[in-house]
């Protein structure tokens, strides 16, 4: 009897870790099917297709940068520095590309690449120097901004994105915006990847355990300035997707993306210990977080109000979302017999 229940023992609890975190995922959409209720019983007027369909695409850029945010929370780190780097791409595609067409597509590809570069430089200083990643974020965002202030003061405050972007921008294919498909798009590779390449496995187990990951033979410290690096360039295509749908970026433009992609990306239940998240589940919060934000202003609550019942929907968010995160990462890593420390 032993014999054969020990593994069938074991199957069960892996199915059991395998339910726990799908619950997880799935809590942030069971608390949006709950929003739509509530909209739909008090507020009716934010489920009209005139109200609705416009702020999809706000849920849309909110998505993007919190994918980048969920990959350094899964890598154990974190980034402050959305806000900059959207400033750092806007501006250098308003700046090159100077409102012409021909112009554009250098403009997106060294907009792109300094987003990925900067990017990389944070990942290299917190995971190679071993520097504190809310310092350096911090730090590199200071930097950029003041670039960025500076590199502004010879654009033309009236600078706008040229035609072709614009009209692009404002384009909509099955009643939703361009935006919208390039988001739902970057979901569907990010979830590829992480969950069906070699490359996203081992990056989910360092995230879980480094120490184990580095055991297997894994180089933990490429995965974590990866993270970093693919983050930066995710924000810099928010930056372009902004600036397309507001035509007029201004150095205010990533303003309202500090805190609100690590909201979403917890109440999405990545784990803030590394290891844990789901990209389709990220886009469910960033939906989440902008109807009810929707729901908020149409109710003409004050500021102080509407700040309140943010922190306590990303509070009982996290409570649906809560798992047993030690014995979930056990299912992508085993305990080395000798621990010792990852090479620095």
């Amino acid at each position: 009897m032993s014999e054969h229940g020990a593994p069938f023992a074991g199957r069960g609890r892996t199915v059991a870790r395998g339910q726990r975190v799908q619950m997880r995922f799935l809590a942030i959409w069971i608390a949006f099917a709950v929003l739509l209720a509530v909209s739909a019983l008090f507020v009716p007027r934010s489920l009209l297709p005139s109200s609705f369909l416009p702020i999809i695409p706000l849920a849309a850029f909110l998505a993007i940068v919190s994918m980048g945010e969920a990959l350094v929370l899964m890598a154990r780190g974190i980034d402050l520095s959305i806000p900059a780097v959207i400033t750092l791409s806007s501006s250098i595609l308003v700046g090159m590309a100077g409102g012409d067409d021909a112009g554009l597509l250098v403009a997106i590809a060294v907009a792109l690449a300094l987003s990925l570069a900067t990017g990389l430089v944070i990942g290299i200083l917190v995971a190679v120097f071993k520097l504190n990643p809310l310092i350096v974020t911090l730090a590199v965002s200071t930097i950029l901004m003041g670039l960025m202030i500076w590199y502004r003061e010879g654009v033309a405050q009236e600078a706008s994105v040229p035609p072709l972007l614009a009209d692009w921008g404002e384009r909509r294919f099955l009643y939703l915006n361009s935006a919208v498909w390039v988001a739902l798009a970057l979901v569907v590779v990010m979830t590829f990847v992480l969950r069906r390449t070699i490359a996203g496995r081992r990056f989910v187990a360092v995230g879980a355990n480094p120490v184990a990951a580095w055991v297997a033979g894994i180089r933990v410290t490429h995965y974590q300035v990866a993270a970093y690096a693919v983050a930066g360039l995710l924000y810099g295509i928010a930056g372009i997707l902004l600036s397309a749908f507001i035509r007029n970026p201004t150095l205010d433009v990533g303003s309202d993306y500090l805190l609100a992609p690590i909201a979403a990306a917890v109440l999405a239940g990545t784990a803030v210990t590394g290891g844990i998240g789901s990209m389709i589940a990220v886009a469910g919060a960033a939906l989440f977080l902008t109807q009810l934000g929707q729901i908020l202003r149409m109710l003409d609550l004050s500021t102080a109000i509407q700040f309140m019942i943010h922190g306590l929907a990303i509070a009982v968010g996290m409570g649906l979302a809560g798992v047993q995160v030690g014995a979930v990462r056990q299912a992508f890593s085993r305990r080395p017999a000798t621990r010792r420390p990852p090479p620095g």
